[in-house]
């Protein structure tokens, strides 16, 4: 087989690290082939657990993630890969169905491909992928600032300013998730389900966790004098403030 030299593309994004899980070996060593010689690094994981491990271990640029992994399944790794940031995930599916792929974009998928596929198309798409990821990043603020707070999310730190004294607010993971995701849209009414699938640890499957989190974070706020954030919309679920 012959390969065409490095396009603008692949010279963009040469030595990316491609998280490929997969547990078909042929897949996975055509997969690794192409995107080699695009100027790509890559790394397998033959089933879901070891691709959760890789991912947190080696922190990949892109995941290429077959549906039908055994061990933990395609969406369940999608799952806890977003609960744990932003890292680009291209789906790899053998069921050209509506619903899989709807699946894959409610659960935040960034593309998807149906097998059979062209391994060239692959390459194509985790490229254009990872342009955009890197170029989101490069123009991502690191702090956010949204009055009365600023929020590193890089260190994971967050302040509060409260009649012109700067505090700092020791909160766990996930009350820092739910103050980020609100503030990002601090008008915006985010629904219990929202906030449970963006902010939440696997396993806190109910609504209802996301109220309990959220009362404790208002009381640590209200401990340093702010009251009333985040607003409570009834019936719907929260926004960061504003009328209710």
């Amino acid at each position: 087989m012959t390969f065409s030299p490095l396009s603008a593309g692949a010279l963009a994004t040469l030595g990316a690290l491609v998280l490929i899980a997969e547990d078909e070996p042929e897949i996975a060593e055509i997969l690794q082939a192409y995107l080699g010689r695009a100027g790509l690094r890559t790394v397998r994981a033959a089933d879901g657990h070891d691709a959760l491990n890789l991912h947190l271990s080696l922190k990949p640029d892109l995941v290429l993630l077959d549906v039908q992994m055994p061990k933990v399944d395609g969406w369940k790794v999608l799952s806890e890969i977003r609960h744990r940031g932003e890292t680009p995930v291209i789906m790899l599916t053998a069921m050209d169905q509506d619903i899989d792929k709807l699946m894959g974009l409610r659960l935040g998928a960034d593309d998807y491909v149906v097998k059979p596929f062209n391994p060239a198309e692959v390459v194509a798409r985790t490229q254009a992928v990872l342009r955009r990821s890197m170029a989101d990043a490069s123009h991502r603020a690191r702090v956010l600032r949204v009055p009365p707070f600023e929020i590193d999310l890089e260190q994971h730190e967050a302040t509060v300013a409260v009649n012109g004294a700067t505090h700092g607010l020791a909160l766990t993971l996930t009350e820092f998730k739910l103050l980020t995701h609100l503030a990002r849209a601090p008008k915006r009414v985010f629904t219990r389900a929202e906030l449970l699938t963006a902010c939440l640890p696997e396993g806190d499957a109910q609504e209802r966790t996301v109220d309990s989190h959220i009362s404790k974070l208002r009381k640590k706020l209200e401990d340093l004098g702010v009251q009333g954030i985040p607003v409570g919309i009834r019936g719907v679920g929260y926004r960061l403030w504003g009328q209710e």
